[in-house]
């Protein structure tokens, strides 16, 4: 299966917002064995949309467009499409009523243009999205398949995997297709496909191994195709198995399992609470950590402590540690750490003191300079990172960072088999 990507929106084009959809869509593709031939990123005009599908057409089976279906007038993509099939636009009902129940439910009455977004290209497999008030459509077109789905990402995401994919697979592969996800946090891809490469080599050719790199963190995916379902799930386990032997240390989680929520079961299986002290990342650690369901059983809270002063009166970070060392250092997060524990009355804390950039440096300590310290009242960790200059990005690894320190520390000094 070949597959055309063409997002639609000149906010892409002027550099307004980042066309993350292909990047998603295209690891999605890449799992289920599909191959991407094409990107398109085109203007919202009929001329631009058009021009994009006739070239996608001839290179690939599938084309896939994302943008242009909200109830705005500059939404011409549902319009465009019919005139490129050849096909009425006609008014789904269906979709009517179900916008009607959704703003019943908010107590709210539909505009005339919610109205005029039910009506579809006449050729159009409507497909429902629980995300949002437009639907996703598939057409079929001469052994062609075309998919039209909202831009707005987690839309999209939800048609994807809950509507496009399924079909795509069952119109193109008719054989099941099985996947299984591995997450690794704190090493990199080059690094971790270095250590299986033993096991990768082995797969046979209906198995293939993706990488997904994210920020701190690498997805393994494995996934097998074939007539025997049962099969390929004890192969694929077993692969599985033969990776985990190799990087035990870095897996934090299967499938959908995020880094937070990890560390929530840790916790909560062993009976222990954490907190936060936070400088560079604003809270942002306490943040992520606080976001599971379930959360109050085992975080306490968290001490954002940006200045000298509330350092001091906050944590106890002691004024001569400030004066010869400086917020950002080895020192200063130990006292942090230590402080929180105190003050929050965990059984473990993290601190977290840095230069998240662009500016602030200085030639001994530049941007991107970030220390970390975790502690109990019996162990104290502390860790150095140097970064680059983007300050977001300092921010976002620095928590993945902090994540993956807990779940680390509670491994260490809190195994299962000291609570069994």
């Amino acid at each position: 299966m070949t597959v055309s990507i063409i997002t639609i929106g000149d906010e892409i084009l002027i550099g307004q917002i980042i066309d993350t959809n292909s990047a998603w869509m295209a690891q999605e593709l890449n799992g289920i064995g599909a191959s991407i031939q094409s990107i398109y990123s085109v203007s919202d005009t009929k001329e631009g949309i058009i021009d994009a599908l006739q070239q996608a057409l001839t290179q690939t089976d599938v084309i896939l467009l994302t943008g242009g279906l909200g109830p705005t007038k500059d939404d011409i993509t549902k319009k465009t499409i019919a005139e490129f099939l050849d096909t009425d636009m006609v008014f789904h009902e269906e979709t009517w009523e179900r916008m009607q129940g959704l703003f019943k439910r908010f107590k709210r009455a539909p505009l005339p243009a919610h109205k005029e977004q039910c009506y579809m290209p006449a050729a159009a497999t409507v497909l429902l999205n629980k995300k949002g008030t437009a639907p996703g459509m598939w057409f079929e077109k001469n052994g062609k398949v075309i998919v039209s789905m909202p831009g707005v990402p987690h839309e999209m995401k939800y048609l994807m995997e809950y509507e496009v994919l399924p079909k795509l697979i069952q119109t193109f592969q008719g054989k099941p297709l099985v996947h299984r996800t591995i997450l690794t946090v704190g090493e990199g891809e080059s690094r971790i496909a270095n250590r299986i490469e033993a096991v990768a080599n082995e797969l046979p050719s209906y198995i293939k191994l993706a990488f997904l790199p994210g920020l701190g963190k690498v997805r393994l995916r494995l996934s097998a195709t074939g007539d025997d379902l049962a099969r390929l799930e004890r192969e694929l386990d077993q692969h599985v198995r033969s990776i985990e032997e190799i990087i035990p240390e870095f897996i934090y989680g299967y499938g959908k399992s995020t880094l937070e929520s990890t560390i929530g079961q840790m916790l909560r299986e062993r009976q222990l609470t954490v907190g936060t002290a936070e400088s560079c990342t604003g809270g942002l650690l306490a943040h992520q950590i606080s976001s599971v369901p379930g959360a109050s059983g085992y975080f306490e809270g968290s001490i954002v402590a940006y200045s000298y002063d509330l350092k001091k009166k906050l944590l106890g970070v002691k004024a001569e540690t400030l004066l010869n060392h400086g917020a950002v250092s080895e020192e200063t997060v130990i006292e942090m750490a230590q402080g929180a524990l105190q003050t929050l009355g965990t059984d473990i804390a993290v601190s977290i003191s840095g230069i998240a950039g662009p500016g602030g440096g200085t030639p001994d300590k530049p941007v991107g300079t970030v220390w970390l310290a975790i502690a109990s009242k019996e162990h104290t960790k502390t860790l150095k990172l140097q970064l680059g200059k983007d300050r977001q990005r300092n921010i976002d690894y620095t928590c993945v960072t902090g994540l993956n320190m807990i779940r680390l520390f509670i491994n260490k000094h809190y195994p299962m088999e000291l609570i069994a």
